[in-house]
């Protein structure tokens, strides 16, 4: 088992060297937009998940991948010749979907917004269906200290035993 710092710095390479090998030596027209994002080592350094993002649709999506199935023996021997390690990590290609998420992301923040905005419209003319306060009370004079209330008394006998011992149901 290799360390992570060593795959880590192996697929750094192996992106640099895939990007290179793109735009240099392979001559398909159906990679000409084609941008690697990232690539990805197993801890054993056995294969490599390289990903790649499109500038287009989803048939150049197609046509991209179709291309770079085609062109991973030729990036292979090229990644086994520049990295120098023992056994030449197989490729393999994905679609990076993160560009696509953040821009769902930004449209839902955006739709999240404009409904903020609406809230805050409509409740800036908006009056309290109650009082101000519905939870405050009068004070009550009813009460006078000179009156002595139930359970003011001492609690001796039998009825402190039973305020002591807890219940049992």
């Amino acid at each position: 088992m290799a360390d992570t710092a060593r795959a880590r710095r192996l697929a750094k390479r192996i992106a640099q060297i895939v990007a290179s090998g793109l735009e240099y030596e392979v001559k398909d027209p159906r990679l000409a937009m084609v941008t690697i994002t990232d690539a990805r080592v197993t801890p054993d350094l056995r294969d490599a998940t390289v990903y790649y993002t499109v500038f287009g649709d989803d048939s150049d999506y197609a046509s991209t991948a179709a291309a770079l199935s085609s062109a991973t023996g030729v990036l292979r021997t090229r990644v086994g010749a520049q990295t120098g390690v023992r056994f030449t990590p197989t490729l393999t290609f994905v679609a990076d979907t993160v560009p696509d998420d953040a821009r769902r992301m930004e449209e839902l923040v955006a739709r999240a917004k404009e409904a903020d905005a609406e809230v805050a419209r409509l409740a800036s003319g908006a009056e309290h269906a109650g009082e101000a306060d519905p939870y405050r009370a009068e004070p009550d004079d009813t009460h006078d200290d000179d009156e002595e209330t139930p359970g003011d008394e001492p609690v001796t006998g039998e009825d402190a035993d039973l305020r002591r011992r807890p219940h049992s149901g």
